[in-house]
């Protein structure tokens, strides 16, 4: 279903009751830049009002730090149901409290925070049980509670298909129950490495609690964007015994290759990825992640039928995984995927008896006070992956090149004008518009 039919459907359906508001309410006089969706490949920087306090539990933020994630190009694909031109995109942010609600109690103007990428009321039945992800109170779309059941949290920025909040990749950004989805950050921890508490610090550290990773384990991980590398990070620090890195991007494997110790296998390069695991581990691997997303596809038979509609997920990652991982194994299937795919190796999946477990989206709360000191320590650091520093105005050219993975770009810290400069040994600012890439700074000393 495309996103002017879902649209359409949900006029007739109505949306589900939540329990904030979820349209953009502007202050009078006062406007922002801000990234919007507007078509298939068209995001486009525009001036919009400025948000404001609309609910007594919300807070809104001067953004000091933003980015772009391998998800958000499923928008930019328009490949996510219920888009609507002008959206203000972006679910990963941190920034300066600048507006508070009269019942927020545990922050103030001009503290500094991370936000979570998704939003949770903090009361619901899954929200007490810490499964903040899927509050239930926080999504409007009745199109997704009609598909799965029952819907996830609303996410900043992505979709009124996950509630039509608007999004972080702008100057200002309202937080619904600021309470429960805003982390105060201690000083001592950099713009760069909070950043990502929003969603791939805790997403890769639940992928691999999903999938079972422990000492003496052995790991295969498909797909090595943001997520597929921290997780191998993650699964080196919890004591993996072997952790094998599949992708086709050179860059990329040379990365968790030199820098993360993984054994890789390129894909493109390999006519058998399952043989060229068992190679490696003749019972299978312990422990598979799929971190790679629906949208990629090997086989002629699954790129025909996304292209005419017989399928919205292909099935060729997970199908590996299900032949590769060890009998009894367990996978965690932490990339996005949406609704339907074809030719799924089900067989396999019951008679290896393999946990397959969908990590659902991260319930970031659940975690991020635990790996916030692990950051701060120094024992995790998730700026490792983080290539370029860019400009806020520079969102559209960033997207472009971020699907089409040029340039050595592998995460990114895109700044506004309320941005401190870079910190001691983090990216310099590049540019699209005046020529200056700088050097990927998370590729230096690894050999391509």
């Amino acid at each position: 279903m495309n996103s002017f039919v879902a649209n359409q459907v949900e006029k007739v359906l109505g949306d589900r009751d939540v329990a904030t508001t979820v349209e953009h309410q502007t202050r009078p006089g006062e406007t922002m830049q801000a990234l919007c969706w507007f078509g298939n490949k068209d995001v486009r920087m525009q001036e919009v009002g400025v948000p404001r306090v609309t609910d007594p539990t919300d807070v809104v933020c001067k953004v000091t730090g933003t980015t772009v994630c391998g998800s958000d190009l499923h928008l930019y694909h328009r490949e996510i149901m219920q888009l609507q031109e002008g959206d203000i995109l972006g679910h990963e942010w941190m920034g300066i409290v600048d507006e508070v609600g009269s019942a927020v109690k545990q922050l103030k103007k001009g503290d500094r925070v991370v936000s979570s990428f998704q939003i949770a009321c903090g009361s619901c039945q899954y929200c007490q049980e810490g499964l903040t992800s899927m509050c239930d109170r926080t999504n409007s779309s009745t199109i997704q509670e009609k598909l799965y059941g029952k819907p996830f949290a609303g996410i900043f920025g992505y979709s009124h298909f996950a509630g039509g909040f608007a999004g972080g990749q702008a100057e200002y950004v309202r937080c619904p129950f600021a309470d429960v989805n805003l982390l105060k950050v201690p000083d001592e921890v950099p713009d760069e490495k909070a950043l990502y508490l929003s969603d791939i610090v805790p997403t890769s550290y639940h992928s691999c609690v999903c999938a079972e990773v422990s000492k003496g384990k052995s790991v295969a991980i498909w797909g090595l964007g943001p997520i597929g590398l921290l997780a191998a990070q993650w699964s080196k620090l919890g004591g993996a015994r072997r952790i094998i890195g599949i992708d086709n991007v050179p860059e990329r494997l040379a990365f968790a290759r030199d820098r993360l110790g993984c054994e890789v296998i390129d894909f493109s390069a390999t006519a058998d990825v399952v043989a060229a695991i068992y190679a490696l581990e003749p019972n299978g691997v312990d422990c598979g992640i799929d971190a790679a997303a629906f949208r990629y596809t090997k086989s002629m038979l699954h790129t025909v039928q996304r292209a005419v509609g017989l399928e919205t997920d292909s099935s060729e990652v997970v199908n590996e995984a299900l032949r590769a991982v060890r009998k009894f194994g367990n996978i965690s299937l932490v990339a996005d995927y949406a609704a339907y795919t074809n030719q799924f190796l089900i067989g396999a999946l019951m008679e290896k008896g393999i946990t397959l477990r969908g990590t659902g989206q991260t319930p970031v709360q659940r975690y991020w006070r635990d790996l916030l000191p692990m950051i701060a320590s120094g024992e995790f650091d998730p700026s490792i992956i983080l290539s370029h520093r860019f400009d806020l105005a520079e969102f559209p050219a960033l997207y472009a090149a971020f699907d089409k993975k040029e340039l050595g770009i592998m995460k990114t810290f895109v700044q506004t004008r309320f941005s401190n400069p870079p910190s001691k040994g983090m990216p310099l600012l590049s540019s699209f518009k005046d020529g200056k890439v700088l050097p990927s700074r998370a590729m230096a000393g690894v050999e391509m």
